[in-house]
């Protein structure tokens, strides 16, 4: 549903206020003209001439009319100066401006809505794929994860090794990144990180099973360690650069 721009809103409330101003007017005359008609009327000699109640219905309603409108004068004046005192910037509200009733009206809400907030969390509650709440990976999509952090070792391969060849969409980590696995070191398995990071990234690609957090656990410390190494060849590779360039040539 299209909503009102805030011009159109205050032109609709000034034509309202404007329409029903007329139509009170309306009202008003009419009782005013209705009741001079009546007191010409009863009057004895049935003229204005010495109709001392016309002038008393007249000076009356002119009398309303004189209030009236100072009052709603008085009432926009006094609007619009409230208005003008508030600040347009934003300004910290101490403990001076406030009475204590509203403080303490304004602590018990916020405190209110901070325990319904933290009750109304999620606890002991597992989704598929997804990291439990209260813990460090709370909100987090392991598969869409584990697939952002191929891009990141693909950039850190290029600056290692410039002529690496380019990411191909559906290539196997441990084909594409051959090149530095004689970087990284084995474990007791005979293993690498590259095999780790390599079965997870597949199973995130193909597995219709979400990664578990375990599983999750594993290839992020794999990356991770993938990363590492390859920034620590980068430095070596950056100082070797500067010790040639500062040595004398012979």
């Amino acid at each position: 549903m299209r909503t009102l721009s805030p011009r159109a809103l205050f032109w609709i409330s000034e034509a309202s206020y404007v329409i029903l101003a007329l139509i009170t007017g309306c009202f008003f005359a009419g009782s005013l003209a209705s009741l001079l008609s009546q007191a010409v009327r009863t009057a004895p000699t049935r003229s204005w001439e010495n109709n001392w109640n016309a002038v008393c219905i007249a000076a009356t309603y002119v009398v309303v009319f004189l209030v009236s409108i100072t009052l709603c004068i008085r009432r926009r004046i006094a609007v619009r100066r409230r208005l003008q005192r508030i600040s347009k910037v934003y300004t910290t509200i101490s403990r001076t401006p406030a009475p204590k009733q509203v403080r303490d009206y304004i602590s018990q809400e916020f405190s209110r809505a901070c325990l319904v907030s933290y009750e109304c969390q999620p606890r002991h509650v597992v989704h598929p794929g997804w990291g439990r709440p209260g813990t460090e990976y709370c909100g987090i999509r392991f598969r869409r994860t584990l697939l952002d952090t191929i891009a990141d070792i693909d950039a850190k391969a290029h600056l290692v090794i410039p002529s690496h060849p380019r990411l191909k969409p559906h290539a196997r980590m441990l084909h594409h990144f051959r090149f530095i696995l004689p970087l990284l070191p084995k474990d007791g398995n005979g293993v690498t990180s590259l095999h780790y990071y390599d079965s997870a990234i597949q199973l995130a690609r193909t597995s219709h099973r979400e990664p578990t957090e375990d599983e999750f656990v594993i290839a992020m410390l794999a990356a991770n360690e993938i990363g590492k190494i390859l920034n620590e060849c980068r430095i070596e590779m950056l100082e070797d650069s500067s010790v040639r360039l500062t040595s004398p040539v012979t």
